[in-house]
């Protein structure tokens, strides 16, 4: 290391040739350039940084270290390094080098200025360290991460096809169930039509219209685009327009106020059934004799999960006329039970008040 100042910051009795000796054991590669000389070259280097490299002192000594440079080796990285170097800043930095055989590894290298007590930079001295495992280390975690994403995209691709299919499948099914129900309570019409008047003929009567409203549910169904969950207000308005489509408005209306709640695909049945029991009663008995009202519906999220209501202002319940062979009220209690709900049958003044509360958890909560 002939060149070397040996100014005071030196420790007393200690010379360069110590630290050259030190460096020279050192098993992290070194190695010394002399920017004063023309084109800063190599003028020391230790076992390791020879080891390293595959050259030999004399192969290297006069030389500058592009010498271990190929045609991977990043432009940009050597570019940053020569702007450091040509204002005399220490550099930090990745390296693609070629050894001496021809064979690549990479050069992780800290390069340091030394000046001489003026100031001036004298020595560039570089610290480095072979990289290689680290970078065959991240390309096979690319590697295998670019892998595992392929993999789950391609499964998430089955995935989305399966459900596509499932989908499309439970569409066909909503479908052709709505088109039996519909060609059911068609027939069921026809035999109430060519049925006496009595009470044979209202219950086939009454039978074909519930059994519409299980269509009208499964048409709902059929026109959501997710097939497990169906938006509650939609169904409602949907039901009570099916319900006025014959009503004189200007003697008895139907007014709803409902939460736009996504309620599990499995729960549309039985609340088409029981809106229909519980808005065709009301018509049916609150106003006989022509007389003039309306019947609310009125569904709201609760903490307990959904409240119904369906209210009246008609003759009420102890008013209404008595029917023996009616089964509303008891379907009506029977779907409540299904759903695990409680109901309640109340004076409105005038009228009838029906509540209903229905537990939403899990997959049917909103």
């Amino acid at each position: 290391m002939t060149g070397f100042p040996t100014g005071p910051s030196l420790p007393t009795g200690v010379t360069v040739e110590v630290f050259a000796a030190a460096f020279e054991a050192s098993p992290t590669p070194m190695v010394v350039t002399d920017p004063r000389r023309g084109d800063n070259p190599v003028v020391w280097a230790n076992g390791a940084f020879l080891a390293l490299t595959g050259y030999g002192r004399e192969e290297l000594y006069g030389h500058n270290c592009r010498m271990l440079q190929g045609p991977l080796t990043d432009e940009a990285v050597l570019q940053r390094m020569r702007v450091a170097l040509a204002a005399g800043r220490p550099f930090e930095g990745e390296l693609l080098n070629y050894r001496k055989d021809g064979t690549t590894f990479w050069n992780g290298m800290t390069i340091n200025p030394v000046r001489d007590e003026a100031g001036e930079v004298v020595f560039f001295f570089s610290a480095q360290a072979d990289m290689t495992d680290k970078h065959r280390l991240e390309v096979a975690m690319r590697d295998a991460n670019d892998a595992l994403e392929r993999e789950v995209a391609e499964r998430t691709a089955d995935l989305r096809s399966a459900l596509e299919q499932k989908t499309a499948l439970l569409h066909e099914v909503d479908h052709r169930v709505k088109n039996n129900l519909q060609v059911i309570s068609s027939l069921m019409l026809l035999k109430a039509r060519r049925t006496p008047e009595g009470d044979a003929r209202d219950a086939l009567q009454a039978m074909a219209d519930r059994i519409g409203a299980l269509s009208t549910a499964h048409r709902m169904l059929y026109s959501e685009g997710d097939v497990s969950r169906f938006d509650f207000r939609e169904f409602t308005a949907d039901l009570i327009a099916d319900l006025a489509a014959g009503l004189d408005e200007e003697r008895t209306r139907i007014e709803t106020e409902v939460d736009s709640l996504a309620l599990s695909a499995a729960m549309a049945a039985p609340l088409a059934l029981l809106i229909h029991e519980l808005a065709t009663n009301a018509l049916r008995h609150a106003f006989p004799e022509a007389r003039r009202g309306r019947v609310a519906i009125e569904a709201r999220r609760c903490a307990a999960g959904m409240r119904l209501v369906v209210e009246d202002d008609g003759v009420g319940m102890a008013s209404a006329p008595d029917n023996p062979a009616g089964f509303g009220r008891t379907l009506v209690e029977m779907v409540v039970r299904q759903l695990r709900g409680n109901l309640e049958w109340s004076d409105a003044g005038p009228g009838t008040r029906i509540a209903i509360t229905i537990p939403l958890t899990g997959a049917d909560a909103p």
